[in-house]
């Protein structure tokens, strides 16, 4: 399944494509966690222990796994305390999922609900990375490609700012001219891709792409995944357009 918005900068879409379809949330639903932490007045320079034991929104408790992290460095910090700001930070530009989890309990599961609710999105990230105790149970982090966009939407330009700084410029911003500017947040795992950004063209104005893909392409690596490149396609195909949106 594969679902796609494309719009102008905060105006009514100009391309939908099974847009309300739900998928695997991914690491986009670490914008929602970003969010709720901005939002509830954090002190990003709060010391934070690093640890990797988590509860579960079913009362178990579970933990992160270090070879499924994309981001060693919080890894190397078990055991000390860390800026709340650091982890938020490697949440979204490098996707830690240890860094996610500890923002993740920081903020609260009802503080996230609230941004997903506030954005209008029907999805949501009801638990933490990994919590599969939960997961059995049916919650499911799930967003549509219409979602991201609305959650896009919903962020304050600092936090905007801070996607700028994306690590992992794959899938869509793979589909752009090098050094385009763009803000947003990309996620995979086995069966499923997804990826939103705030795109922003030196020679048109800003607009928004979310795409989400569920199928076989999607084989859970980084780089060299065959739904990347597909979002990468996609992506060139909204760029070579920008002048008509």
């Amino acid at each position: 399944m594969l679902s796609v918005v494309l719009a102008p900068w905060r105006r009514p879409p100009v391309l939908l494509r099974a847009a309300e379809v739900p998928h695997e949330a991914a690491s986009t639903m670490k914008m929602a966690v970003l969010a709720a932490l901005h939002r509830s007045g954090a002190d990003w320079a709060e010391p934070v222990a690093v640890r990797n034991s988590f509860r579960s929104v079913t009362g178990a408790e579970y933990a992160n796994t270090r070879a499924w992290d994309s981001d060693p460095l919080p890894w190397e910090r078990l055991g000390e305390q860390v800026p709340l700001g650091w982890l938020a930070e490697r949440m979204v530009t490098h996707s830690s999922n240890l860094a996610t989890n500890l923002c993740l309990a920081r903020a609260g599961h009802p503080a996230v609900a609230e941004v997903w609710r506030r954005a209008g999105a029907a999805g949501g990230s009801p638990r933490g990375i990994e919590d599969h105790a939960a997961r059995a149970a049916g919650r499911h982090n799930r967003v549509s490609a219409l979602d991201l966009v609305r959650l896009l939407e919903s962020l304050e330009p600092e936090l905007l700012a801070l996607l700028e700084h994306n690590a992992h410029r794959v899938d869509l911003a793979a589909g752009l001219p090098p050094g385009t500017r763009l803000a947003g947040k990309n996620g995979w795992l086995p069966g499923t891709r997804n990826s939103a950004a705030l795109i922003h063209p030196p020679d048109a104005p800003p607009y928004v792409l979310a795409v989400c893909y569920t199928g076989p392409l999607a084989n859970g690596e980084d780089v060299d995944d065959p739904s990347a490149r597909l979002l990468a396609r996609l992506s060139a195909r909204a760029w070579a357009r920008r002048h008509d949106l």
